[in-house]
C-alpha cells in the first residue's frame, strides 16, 4: 500500500478530503488502466486473429518501370540472338505480374524521370493486353521515394497536414480511376515505396510523426477504394524494405495495426548486399507470416550477373550469370517454404534497363536475355 493511504490526518474534517482526494485518484488510475489493458487487447486481437491467406496463383514478377524508356533510347533486348519485346519474353517464361511505378510530376524534379501517369498507362495497356496482372507502385513524389529519402511533391510543398491528407486521397482516387477508365484496373497497389521511415517528409516522417503518417497512408488507401468505386478493388499492399529485421518489422506493422490501417498485402524488398544473408530473410518471413496472417511478396530483389554490388563482400552467390540464375532459384524456394500458402511471390527490379541498372538485369551488355530468364521454367 502507498505510504500515504496509510498515514493518517489530525482532524476528522482532514480524513474526509483526504479520503476523498485518494479515492478519486484511485478512480482515475484504474480508468487509465482499464483503457490501457482495452488498447493491447485490441493490438493482440489485429495481430493474432487468422486471416486465411489468398487463394490466388503464385505471383511471378518483374518491374519493368523502364521498359519503354530503354526501347526509347534504342536498346535491343533478345531472345537466341533475335529481337524480341521484352514482354513477350517474360510472359513466356511464366511472369505473370507487372509492377510499374509512377510519380506525382516527374517533369518537377532534376533527374525527370519518365514515369508519369501516361506513361504508365501506356505500359499497362501493354502487360494487360499479354495478360499480365498489374501492381501499381504509388510513390507519392517527383522522383524516387526510399527509406533514406521521401520527398513531397513540389506542388505539395506548402501544404499543411490537413491540405496533404486531402491532396494524397484526391491525387490516389484520381490515378486509380484513370486506370479504371481505360479498362485498365490494377490488380493491387503499393501505397506508398519502402515507407519504413515514413512518406511524405516532414510530415509523415518517421518515428516521431505517427499519427500524421497514419492520416496519410489513411488517406492513400481511401483514394484506391473510391477510384476503384466502379469495379473491382486493388488489394493494398504495405511495402517495407525490412526484409532481414525481425524487430524493425514488427515494430512498423503493429504499429499500422494499433492505428487501424487495414491492408491486404506485405510488399519486402529484398536485396542481399543490403538485407542479409537468404536464411535470415527467409527465417523474417515465416515469423512475419505467423504473426500477421498475410500474404507475403518480395516485391524487390536483384542480383548482379556480373561483378557490382557484392564486390568484395562475402556472398553466397558469383556474380555471374549463372550466380544470378542461383539465387533467383534459390530466393523463390525460400518465398514458397512459408508456411500456409502466405509466401505469395517475388518480384524483379528491374530486368529490362541500361546504364548503370543494366549488370542486374536481364539481358547482357549485348541485348541478349541471361540464363536467369530461366528461373520459373521448371514447375
Amino acid at each position: 500500500m502507498d505510504a500515504e493511504i496509510i498515514s493518517m490526518p489530525a482532524t476528522r474534517e482532514d480524513f474526509c478530503k483526504r479520503s476523498h482526494f485518494q479515492l478519486t485518484g484511485l478512480r482515475t488510475k484504474a480508468i487509465a488502466m482499464r483503457s490501457h489493458v482495452m488498447l493491447i487487447c485490441v493490438l493482440a486481437l489485429a495481430v493474432l486473429t487468422p486471416r486465411p491467406a489468398f487463394a490466388q496463383e503464385y505471383t511471378i514478377g518483374a518491374d519493368v518501370s523502364f521498359l519503354a524508356k530503354c526501347e526509347q533510347d534504342g536498346v535491343v533486348f533478345k531472345e537466341n540472338g533475335q529481337p524480341k519485346d521484352v514482354l513477350a519474353i517474360l510472359r513466356e517464361h511464366h511472369f505473370n505480374w507487372i509492377r510499374l511505378r509512377t510519380f506525382h510530376d516527374p517533369a518537377a524534379a532534376p533527374d525527370k524521370l519518365p514515369n508519369d501517369l501516361p506513361y504508365t498507362l501506356a505500359l499497362a495497356r501493354r502487360a494487360k493486353a499479354m495478360g499480365f496482372h498489374i501492381l501499381l507502385d504509388l510513390h507519392y513524389s517527383d522522383s524516387w521515394a526510399d527509406p533514406a529519402k521521401q520527398p513531397t511533391p513540389a506542388a505539395w510543398a506548402k501544404l499543411n497536414h490537413k491540405q496533404l491528407v486531402k491532396q494524397v486521397f484526391a491525387y490516389t482516387r484520381d490515378t486509380i480511376a484513370a486506370f479504371v477508365k481505360q479498362g485498365l484496373t490494377p490488380d493491387m497497389v503499393q501505397v506508398g515505396n519502402e515507407i519504413t521511415n515514413g512518406m511524405l517528409w516532414p510530415d509523415g516522417k518517421l518515428p516521431d510523426r505517427w499519427d500524421q503518417f497514419a492520416d496519410l497512408l489513411q488517406a492513400g488507401i481511401r483514394g484506391v477504394k473510391a477510384g476503384s468505386r466502379s469495379g473491382p478493388r486493388p488489394r493494398i499492399m504495405i511495402h517495407i524494405e525490412r526484409s532481414g529485421d525481425y524487430d524493425a518489422a514488427v515494430a512498423f506493422f503493429d504499429q499500422l495495426l494499433a492505428h487501424n490501417l487495414d491492408f491486404d498485402v506485405i510488399g519486402l524488398s529484398y536485396y542481399p548486399y543490403w538485407h542479409g544473408d537468404l536464411p535470415s530473410m527467409q527465417n523474417n518471413l515465416r515469423e512475419l507470416a505467423s504473426r500477421y496472417h498475410r500474404p507475403i511478396i518480395v516485391v524487390e530483389t536483384a542480383y548482379s550477373w556480373t561483378p557490382g554490388r557484392a564486390a568484395g563482400k562475402s556472398r553466397d552467390f558469383p556474380e555471374t550469370p549463372q550466380g544470378q540464375l542461383d539465387f533467383l532459384r534459390a530466393l523463390n524456394t525460400a518465398v514458397r517454404s512459408v508456411p500456409d500458402g502466405f509466401g505469395q511471390g517475388v518480384f524483379w527490379w528491374e530486368p529490362a534497363a541500361e546504364g548503370a541498372l543494366r549488370g542486374r538485369s536481364f539481358f547482357d551488355n549485348d541485348g541478349n536475355v541471361l540464363p536467369v530468364i530461366t528461373a520459373f521454367d521448371s514447375p
